[in-house]
This record gives C-alpha cells, structure tokens and sequence, in this order.
C-alpha cells in the first residue's frame, strides 16, 4: 500500500499554480532567449526580402531604396523590442506575460498610433515644405540627409507609440488577462519559444508588411493630364491645311504631368505654322 502510494506520488504531474511566475526574472535576456530573439530578428528581416520581389517589377524598389525603407522600420521595431524586454523585467509578476501583452498592444493600437503620426509627419511636411520628410522620397540619386531625417522622426514617433501603450497596459484590465495568456504551460523554454518566435513571427510578418507600406514610396495618384494650347496666328498660305479649331496644341506628348505648373515648362513650342505642319506631317507619316 505504501509502495502504490509512493509510486502515484511521483508520478504525479506538477501543476503550475495560478498566478505564480512562469518565467524568471532574466529568462528574457539569458543565452536561450537572445538566440530565440535571433532567429525571429532573421525571419523578420528574410519576410521584407520576399516582400521586395512582390513588388510590381516597372514599381519595384532599387535595394539603396528599400535598404532605407526598411532599416527605418528595422531601428524601430528593435528600439520597441528593447523597450518591452526591458519593461517585462520591470514590471511585477511574470515578465513572458508582460512582454506577450505589451507585444499584442504594440501590433494592434500602437500599428494605429504609428499610422496617424506618419500622416501627420507628411501633412505637416506638405504644409511647410519639408522635402527631407515625405517618406520612402530621398531625391534622385537617393539622400542619406532624407534618411537620416526620416529615421529620426520616426524613431520620435516610436518613442511616442511606446508611451502610450505602457500607460495602456498598466490598466488593472490586463491583470485578468495576464493570467489566462499561456496558463496551459508548465515549461518555461517552451513558453520563451511562444512568446519570443511563435506568436511574433505571425504578427510581425502581417505588421511589418503594413508598416513597410507605411513608410515606402507611394505611387501618385489622381495626376491630371495637363496640355498647352495656343492661338496660331499667321497669314501664311497654308494656313487652309490647319484643321479648323485654330487652337494648336503645345505639348503633344503623352506623360502625366504633375500640375498645370509643370505643364507651363514644358520645352515644345511651335513658333509658326510652318513648324506646326512639319511635326503634323512626319506624325500622320509615322501613323
């Protein structure tokens, strides 16, 4: 009887108890959890890769281009992981659940708070003509001065994002959360795994597309076809070859011109109507 009761004893499964810490102080930042950090840093960065290759060949970033796209977003993704490994130690209770919460937060309203700060960045750059600060533009050849600023300010909008969803996660709501999210593990590795690769890697290859789509070049739209026209006057004989509206096109080529402004610049005149027949003839001979 005492045999049977022994061997029970220690075959019994060891359950966590509730709200007890499943992750130590420093499991976060020991050699097993930076490497884990590694691999996801590797998958991450191997997902914008693929992305630049979706891209529409006629559309598709130079890799000068998409490097500053993407090390924009590559600094402030590392300054929030940073920022939530070093809060999950800070913060009472277990530090895998805190960093999992501030994690989901972070993917879901700061994704929110990153969007409205970059619309705001390009409004006021539209308002006071801050050419340095229309994201995924650095001129042609490419600026390290436009990615510079660029960076900067959304290293700005980062640190602003991060503010916010601690104040958010301090609300007593999450505590109830905190203690469902990975109740049903007992094995702290196992947990590292879910918490820093899994659940991440999910997240971020659907918010790291998004937010690359934040920060790149975007192509314009709505651009008006503008043209030139000019009343051709002249005496000259051929003056009956014109075709009968005696308003003469200035600018015959088909690009889309950004504004009337642009369309004001452009170099084809014609000076008299012999020069206009000359390009209507070698037209229709072309047709």
């Amino acid at each position: 009887m005492n045999l049977g009761t022994e061997l029970i004893a220690n075959s019994a499964v060891t359950v966590r108890p509730r709200g007890s810490p499943l992750c130590s102080k420093d499991a976060l930042t020991d050699d097993f959890g930076w490497t884990v950090q590694a691999v996801l840093a590797c998958l991450a960065f191997t997902c914008l890769v693929l992305k630049r290759f979706c891209e529409p060949a006629r559309r598709r970033r130079s890799w000068l281009v998409w490097f500053y796209d993407t090390s924009k977003q590559g600094l402030g993704s590392l300054v929030i992981h940073m920022a939530n490994i070093y809060l999950a130690t800070l913060f009472q209770g277990d530090p895998c659940t805190w960093y999992i919460v501030s994690f989901l937060l972070d993917s879901s309203v700061g994704l929110l708070v990153i969007y409205a700060c970059i619309r705001l960045t390009v409004k006021l750059a539209d308002k006071w003509k801050w050419q340095y600060l229309y994201f995924g533009e650095y001129g042609n050849p490419a600026s390290a001065k436009a990615w510079a600023a660029q960076s900067g300010v959304y290293m700005g909008i980062m640190v602003v994002e991060k503010v916010l969803i601690t104040i958010l996660v301090q609300l007593e709501f999450w505590d109830k959360v905190r203690d469902l999210i990975l109740s049903p593990i007992t094995d702290p590795k196992v947990a590292i795994t879910v918490v820093l690769l899994v659940i991440p890697f999910f997240v971020n290859v659907l918010m790291f597309w998004v937010t690359d789509n934040f920060l790149m070049k975007k192509p314009k739209r709505g651009r008006k076809r503008a043209v030139r026209y000019q009343r051709v006057v002249n005496n000259n004989s051929n003056l009956d070859s014109l075709p009968e509206d005696s308003d003469a096109l200035l600018s015959g080529d088909e690009d889309l011109l950004d504004s009337p402004e642009e369309a004001a610049t452009t170099p084809l005149a014609f000076k008299n109507v012999d020069e206009l027949l000359n390009v209507n003839r070698r037209n229709n001979s072309v047709v």
